[in-house]
């Protein structure tokens, strides 16, 4: 069957590519992650006077970067893989990764999640609304997406750091039961517009190759030893 675009995301147990390069149940799946290394970059400024005092400022320019090792792998496990990365030719074509620990959140409502208001890039919390009750919702270490309408080039993935409800919130602040404030990191890099949809299901994070190279070891049991390394590439 014809079909519209080839895959883009990094091959998993949970998501398979055919070897036309399509999404489909009846593709081949990716194995799973031996380990996962996530690291968050904040560059800052950082100096100190002669008499001791400490001046910080934080720099534009945050990034995600996730190291992957695999289980040795027999070849029909390793290939879908490692032509997928071929096909990205280095460093040079973004594509998506799921992490298996921010798969799922550890939510209790199944809601659609919206940003209330429209917020600035720089912002360092948004507030967001669709829950039924005082209960429920995204929790901190969750991550997420943003879905807007106004801007598709928006791919940066947060993390909730903090929660904010109508029963635990600063004195200056109003939150409404069926309001959330998400306390992020790192701030939103770009402006989000009201009724944006959180998207916390499997959020994917853009990625590229570190290298330019792709390698791998092939053992005398016949069986391919991976790694991955990766860094967030925002359009």
């Amino acid at each position: 069957m014809p079909f519209d675009n080839f895959a883009n995301r990094l091959p998993d147990p949970n998501y398979k590519i055919t070897e036309a390069g399509e999404n489909s149940s009846s593709g081949l799946a990716g194995t799973g992650f031996k380990t996962v290394k996530f690291s968050s970059e904040q560059p800052t400024s950082f100096s100190r006077t002669n008499s001791g005092r400490v001046i910080t400022r934080a720099i534009v320019g945050h990034n995600w970067k996730i190291n992957i090792t695999y289980n040795p792998m027999t070849r029909d496990q390793f290939e879908p893989v490692y032509s997928f990365l071929l096909e990205k030719r280095g460093r040079l074509k973004p594509f998506f990764v799921a992490l298996p620990q921010y798969s799922s959140s550890r939510t209790t409502t199944s809601n659609t999640i919206r940003v209330d208001g429209a917020a600035s890039a720089g912002a360092t919390n948004i507030k967001v609304d669709g829950f039924s009750s005082a209960t429920g919702g995204l929790r901190p270490g969750d991550m997420f997406t943003i879905t807007d309408a106004s801007n598709s080039n928006h791919k940066k993935i947060y993390q909730i750091t903090r929660v904010a409800d109508n029963s635990n919130l600063l004195t200056t602040d109003t939150i409404n039961a069926d309001e959330r404030r998400y306390y992020i990191t790192p701030p939103l890099e770009k402006d989000v517009s009201n009724d944006s949809t959180i998207e916390y299901s499997e959020p994917l994070v853009r990625v590229v190759q570190t290298a330019d190279i792709q390698e791998y070891s092939l053992g005398t049991n016949n069986l391919y030893s991976f790694a991955l390394n990766l860094e967030e590439a925002q359009p």
